[in-house]
């Protein structure tokens, strides 16, 4: 079943609900995503229902509310609806813009809350180096910044350069220390919560787990490599129900925290699915069976 739900800051997401013996899943890699790697999304997509999920270690997981190029204003109100104790703030440098926006978010959480930087990359080692000082005072303190470069040698750079903690994605054949102090997971590009909690295991890092676009079903994957790590030291970026303005599972079960929290347990969309998240394009439905035909053969 092909679907699309609206995102709350524009546009729509797009995958696939696989429905296996003991459970729903969701196949949903992005557009860029090359063909060699859609096997993992794949893995993650009927890992719940064929092998199951690794066994919890902890029945709820505290998660981060994430904050996009939005006003202050907006910001701050984003913050507070949330009810999360820890936010992660999109930047793009250290303009005023990006310091008001931290600021503002700093004010939302008070003294005690946590704030992260994600620069998606978009930095050099120079750059990045200037960026974090002045976002890390505006913040009165950042946790990490999270992809502040690219290139391997500018993020080994980074790390001489400043004192705040480094997120990098981790990768099943990369070597993140020497790179990064934390390793960012994601069970759809790692291939679902079990390969995920080795490839965690095997970083030696702490790590924090993510799930990007995704509805509650697809989340909840990430949800459950959550539940399971043997130590959680940071706030989980998986809260589906903060970033869709739809979700295919009941609105009871929707992945919005409560108090700052999600609980670790399964989803399925809801039994009658609403007709506008049922695609119903031709050419779209064709395109995701080629894209699933191709996560199959590898």
């Amino acid at each position: 079943m092909v679907f699309a739900v609206p995102l709350r800051g524009g546009g729509t997401h797009e995958g696939m609900m696989l429905e296996g013996p003991q459970g729903w899943g969701e196949f949903s890699p992005p557009a860029d995503c090359p063909d060699v790697l859609l096997g993992r999304w794949l893995t993650a997509a009927t890992e719940v229902g064929t092998v199951g999920w690794p066994d919890a270690v902890r029945g709820r997981v505290p998660v981060a509310v994430g904050i996009g190029a939005v006003d202050p204003g907006r910001a701050q109100a984003q913050v507070l609806e949330s009810g999360c104790r820890t936010a992660t703030v999109e930047v793009h440098g250290a303009t005023g813009e990006d310091i008001d926006r931290v600021a503002a978010v700093r004010a939302a959480l008070g003294p005690n809350g946590n704030i992260r930087c994600d620069a998606r990359e978009r930095w050099d080692a120079e750059s990045a180096a200037s960026a974090i000082g002045a976002l890390d005072r505006a913040a009165g303190g950042l946790e990490f910044v999270a992809r502040p470069c690219a290139d391997h040698e500018q993020l080994r750079a980074v790390r001489r350069l400043v004192d705040v903690p480094i997120a990098v994605h981790a990768a099943p054949d990369l070597e993140l220390r020497g790179l990064a102090d934390i390793a960012i997971v994601h069970c759809g590009a790692l291939g679902g919560a079990r390969r995920a909690l080795r490839v965690a295991e095997i970083s030696g890092l702490p790590c924090v787990v993510t799930s990007g676009e995704q509805t509650s079903v697809g989340a909840a994957v990430g949800v459950a490599l959550a539940g399971a790590l043997p130590t959680l030291p940071f706030a989980c970026e998986l809260a589906a129900g903060l970033v869709l303005a739809g979700d295919p599972v009941a609105a009871s079960r929707s992945l919005v925290p409560v108090d700052g929290f999600l609980p670790v347990a399964p989803m399925s969309p809801a039994p009658q699915l609403p007709a506008a998240y049922k695609v119903t394009d031709p050419e779209r439905i064709r395109w995701w069976r080629r894209r699933l035909q191709s996560a199959i053969a590898q």
